[in-house]
């Protein structure tokens, strides 16, 4: 038997060692969901304009009760003979001029884009699979169709909302399937994890650590100067040149030389923190009040301050549409929402003041920079959490919810939706019997909806919007709302 082994067999080998050794290396540098799926290879721009969506999901299922509450007296009435110790006080609402509403007074910073035009609240959002009545789904049945799957769990209606779908099964999410559908250069840019919203069928969200991290494999980087890691470097950049001897290892490699050169691309705009030499001082301006040290104070402003830098950096990103996520936990708050004594003050006006002061900051720095009209920033959470407080002086899990969408192209001063009726029991709770009377909103807006509203804006032609949203066929001619 000839056991002659020839050079081509021995770099096969080395190949393959290298592919299995470097994958682990690579993946725990760039972050779960990248390494494998940044196939970024170079495709036209799907415009000559450059627009950004920035979805923030709420995890937990935000109390939009108190964050978006009537200030008409008849209407507060209500809401305050409901809600009792969780009540905001009338006088201490956030006003937004020109509609019978305010902010919850934690969310005070936002006063500044509603006063621009540029903030608009939308009512009773949730994951329908059509119209749906009281009666409707009073009658329907767990598998009938006519409802969402599992309703007022958690993890389900996190994935209804990423998704836009009414099965919690469905794999990808609405923001992975508009990327692909417009063959976005870059798939979903996530600051957040890999959330199931970037999710297409061929890629997983872009994962980019915190302003400050290292973007890409540990020791490989340009600035490693060390001749052992810049021969190590070379030898890698070598072997990923190579062509393999299976289309799996072509498609490996492929996707190992375009990480590489991603990190090379972005590791220094990643890198940026407040008062670097590189900073934009447009942005620092704007974070200004969350920023100590250097560094930004809490998590959602890291988060955004990152997305402003991304989207001054846009050039650097590549593409003329881009999606984004980002998101903040801790709304699941079934006990102490409010201090006692004090509505406005609490584990809830905590959370809003992190999302409003963020908000608000993220709107100055890209209106400083001339991209507020090219960014549009959308909230998205659980579900709404129940009218009537319970025994703990929190609330419980719901459906329906208001939300906030944000940015130079919105048209503000104005509502849109259908704000629920204020009577447990009434057209818009979900209960009948006399132990269920908890409140807990049908939705009368739908995601696809609001999606589409947002994609319709975002360049997607109608036939997209169907191909993105199966659902927004069951909505008839009432495709889209009127905030974009």
């Amino acid at each position: 038997m000839n056991t002659t082994v020839n050079d081509d067999t021995l770099l096969s080998s080395a190949r393959r060692r290298w592919l299995l050794g470097s994958g682990a290396t690579l993946a725990s540098a760039l972050g779960a969901g990248t390494v494998g799926n940044l196939l970024l290879n170079a495709r036209p721009a799907y415009a000559a304009d450059y627009k950004a969506l920035v979805c923030i999901f709420l995890y937990g299922g935000n109390d939009g009760m108190n964050m978006i509450v009537p200030s008409d007296t008849a209407r507060y009435n209500q809401y305050a003979g409901v809600r009792k110790a969780l009540a905001i006080p009338q006088a201490s609402l956030t006003p937004l001029t020109g509609v019978s509403y305010g902010l919850h007074p934690a969310m005070a910073a936002l006063g500044t884009a509603w006063n621009d035009g540029h903030l608009a609240p939308v009512f009773n959002l949730g994951p329908l699979a059509q119209p749906l009545t009281k009666a409707q789904y009073r009658a329907a049945t767990a598998n009938s169709g006519v409802l969402p799957s599992s309703l007022f769990s958690h993890s389900d209606q996190q994935v209804l909302w990423e998704t836009g779908s009414s099965d919690s099964l469905t794999r990808t999410g609405w923001g992975g399937r508009a990327s692909e559908a417009l063959a976005t250069v870059n798939p979903v840019i996530s600051v957040a994890g890999s959330a199931r919203f970037g999710l297409s069928t061929t890629q997983t969200p872009l994962v980019l650590p915190g302003p400050g991290s290292t973007f890409g494999a540990q020791g490989l980087q340009a600035t490693d100067t060390w001749a052992p890691l810049v021969a190590r470097k070379q030898a890698i950049d070598a072997l990923y040149a190579q062509a393999q001897d299976v289309a799996l290892a072509d498609a490996y490699t492929s996707a190992q030389r375009d990480a590489f050169a991603m990190s090379a691309r972005l590791g220094a705009l990643v890198k940026t923190r407040p008062g670097d030499a590189d900073a934009v001082a447009a942005i620092d301006t704007a974070f200004a009040s969350l920023t100590s040290a250097g560094k930004i104070t809490t998590g959602l402003g890291n988060q955004l301050y990152q997305l402003a830098k991304l989207i001054a950096g846009n050039a650097t990103v590549q593409g003329n549409r881009q999606l984004f996520f980002a998101s903040m936990g801790g709304f699941d708050t079934h006990g102490n929402q409010v201090v006692t004594g004090s509505s406005t003050e609490g584990e809830h006006a905590r959370l809003l003041k992190e999302l409003g002061d963020a908000l608000a900051a993220f709107y100055a720095a890209l209106k400083a920079l001339g991209l507020g009209g090219a960014v549009t920033t959308f909230t998205q959470s659980d579900f709404g959490r129940t009218f009537a407080p319970n025994s703990s002086t929190g609330t419980d899990h719901a459906w329906g919810n208001q939300h906030l969408v944000l940015g130079g192209a919105v048209k503000g001063g104005a509502t849109y939706g259908s704000y629920p009726e204020l009577v447990p029991g009434g057209v818009n709770d979900v209960g009948q019997e006399s132990w269920e009377l908890q409140g807990r909103w049908i939705p009368t807006t739908a995601v696809d909806q609001y999606a589409a509203t947002l994609l319709g804006w975002f360049g997607a032609s109608e036939g997209q919007l169907d191909s993105v949203l199966p659902n927004l066929k069951n909505f008839g001619t009432a495709r889209k709302l009127a905030f974009l």
